[in-house]
């Protein structure tokens, strides 16, 4: 065993430990929770007497939810060190994740190429069936063919030619033309 098969094999435990943990995580969620303080809109409301503090502090989570900044308020306590608990897993899982990046990137650069073709990819075309170019029809793929524009739009019948057609039902038309 070579020592760059020893090291991408380290690496190769690395990875399935990262994952490992990853999976582990449990419930998390992206955000961060802030403390706010300020005045009602009762102006009888003590916040709105001179040197008063205001109401607060009071915590909300703050978050991202498809570009749009969406804040929460916490009804309790409980729910309030629930989310901080659910954040922190999160910046675990940013962390596992860029180390997982790294490990990822370390594999590739450290694999043989030859592992990582297999028997028909060794061609060097990229194509293992042979299949034939897009340009060329299946045949018998049960699509119709279609003939080619005449400039008439497709409606090559005797209906462009002003000539009296037929319908579905047996009755016949005339087209002015």
């Amino acid at each position: 065993m070579t020592a760059s098969t020893k090291s991408l094999e380290s690496l190769e435990h690395r990875r399935l430990a990262l994952l490992d943990q990853i999976s582990a995580l449990g419930d998390f969620r992206p955000g961060s929770i802030t403390a706010t303080t300020g005045r009602c809109g009762n102006t009888r409301c003590h916040c709105h007497q001179p040197g008063d503090p205001g109401h607060g502090p009071n915590s909300r989570l703050t978050f991202k939810n498809h570009g749009k900044t969406v804040t929460e308020s916490f009804p309790t306590e409980t729910a309030k060190r629930k989310a901080e608990r659910e954040i922190a897993a999160f910046r675990q899982w940013q962390q596992l994740s860029r180390e997982l990046v790294e490990v990822n990137t370390k594999i590739c650069q450290r694999r043989p190429v030859e592992e990582t073709l297999s028997p028909q990819g060794k061609n060097g075309r990229g194509d293992p069936g042979g299949s034939p170019p897009r340009s060329e029809p299946l045949a018998g793929s049960g699509l119709p063919r279609q003939a080619p524009d005449d400039g008439t739009g497709g409606q090559r019948n005797s209906l462009c030619a002003g000539k009296p057609g037929k319908t579905r039902d047996g009755g016949t038309f005339s087209n002015p033309g």
